[in-house]
This record gives structure tokens, C-alpha cells and sequence, in this order.
């Protein structure tokens, strides 16, 4: 019994080790130099009339990739030429910049040498209609011009946000999204990411979401526990998903 035990504990620390291993392997380059082209999982809007809509997540920049990632929304309508990228991003916000970003990347572009997992991909003609809807949350969203790392609100408090106004999209962010639970105008209850269940969140630091997309998850200080029933996994910080896709 005491192996198993240390069995699993010496898993539970090896992991998150290892991931922040990969990581910070990456931040050591020149970050200018790291890879940033396209990752090939958006479809080429030359050969895809369809509509598509799609989100992303890809670990941050240095070391706060062993942390946490960065999310972000690409969408065509139907018979566009081209994709709209929307995200949130902190650099320059203090000298004024926006803090929402509109095509600053392609759609699926490595995000500076992380190549990005794809979180949703919905397409077909009722997604037009849902781009819509995204693109008035993009317009709504409450901190158009502030970026806070930790808790939020961050790229992934965007994303989320996104989320919440268009549940069709059932986008269940990662553990490692910290920022996600950071709701907007200072709420303590509100719908999870997803639209499929609630969350308790006292300003991001510390809550409790419980849904069908993302299961039951903890957070303490930003750093996330669950368990995710619809698709089995373990959430655990620093690695992520521990299971199936």
C-alpha cells in the first residue's frame, strides 16, 4: 500500500516537472527567433467556402509557460477569403494599446515556438450565425483596454468570456487557462466557460465550477484540480489534462 502510494506521488510530482521542463527549454532561445508560422490545423479558406470557427490554446511566453497558456478565436464566415483572429495581449497596454488584438497572427500560427492545441472546431452554415454572436462578445468585452497577468483579466479571461456569451461553442478551457475564472464586474456566480454548468469564483484567485464540458474543477490561487466525467481525465496544474483528448 505505502508503494502504490509513493507510486502515485512520485507521478503526481514527476509530471508537472517534467512538463516545466519542456517548457522552460524553449524559453531559454531567443524568443524572436522561436516559430511562429502556421501549425496547418485551420483549413485553407482558399479550398473551404464553409464557415469555420475555431480556438486555441498554446503554452505563454518564458517562464510563465510552465504555468499557463495563451487562447485565442479565429473564425471565417462562409465564402470569406481570410480568417479574423481575436485575442487579448498585454504588450504595450500600458503605453496605450489595446489590450483586444485583431489578426496580429494567422489563425493557427505556432504561438512563439509552442505549436497551439486546437480547442474547438465547429463548422458548417449554422456557424455563421455563431460567428456573429462571437464577434458582438469580441465588441462587449468589458476590459477592452486592461490586461492583468494574474488573476486577470488576461487573454484567457477574454476567451472565456467569449465562451460564456456563445455556449454553442462548448469551449472548455484548459486548467492551465489561468484567467479564466476571473468573471467580469466583480461576480461571484456565473455560468462556466462552457455555458453547461456554474462556477463560484471569488476574483479568479480561488472557486469551484462544476459543468458537463468541464466537470467538477477546484482552484486555489489560480492553480486548478478536477476531474473531467464526459471525457475521463485528471486536471491538475502546470500539466494540464492527465487522459483522454
Amino acid at each position: 500500500m505505502r508503494r502504490r502510494a509513493r507510486a502515485v506521488l512520485a507521478l503526481f510530482l514527476a509530471l508537472p516537472a517534467l512538463a516545466g521542463c519542456a517548457v522552460l527549454e524553449r524559453a531559454r532561445g531567443e524568443w524572436w527567433r522561436l516559430e511562429r508560422g502556421p501549425s496547418g490545423q485551420a483549413p485553407d479558406p482558399a479550398a473551404t467556402r464553409e464557415a469555420v470557427a475555431q480556438v486555441y490554446a498554446a503554452r505563454t511566453v518564458g517562464w510563465r509557460g510552465v504555468f499557463a497558456v495563451h487562447t485565442w478565436i479565429a473564425v471565417k464566415p462562409s465564402g470569406a477569403p481570410a480568417y479574423t483572429r481575436y485575442e487579448v495581449i498585454g504588450w504595450g497596454v500600458e503605453r496605450g494599446v489595446p489590450a483586444v488584438r485583431v489578426n496580429r497572427a494567422g489563425p493557427d500560427d505556432h504561438w512563439f515556438g509552442d505549436r497551439p492545441a486546437r480547442l474547438v472546431d465547429l463548422r458548417g452554415p449554422r456557424v455563421d450565425a455563431l460567428i456573429a454572436r462571437i464577434e458582438a462578445a469580441v465588441a462587449a468585452y468589458p476590459y477592452p483596454a486592461s490586461y492583468r497577468t494574474w488573476p486577470g483579466p488576461n487573454s484567457n479571461t477574454f476567451t472565456a468570456w467569449v465562451g460564456r456569451a456563445v455556449p454553442e461553442l462548448g469551449l472548455a478551457l484548459p486548467p492551465t487557462a489561468i484567467g479564466k475564472d476571473w468573471l467580469p464586474n466583480g461576480d461571484v456566480l456565473g455560468p462556466a466557460p462552457s455555458g453547461t454548468g456554474v462556477q463560484l469564483s471569488l476574483w479568479g484567485v480561488a472557486g469551484l465550477l462544476v459543468s458537463w464540458e468541464e466537470g467538477f474543477e477546484l482552484n486555489l490561487f489560480s492553480l486548478v484540480f478536477g476531474v473531467d466525467v464526459k471525457r475521463p481525465a485528471l486536471k491538475l496544474p502546470l500539466v494540464g489534462r492527465l487522459g483522454t483528448s
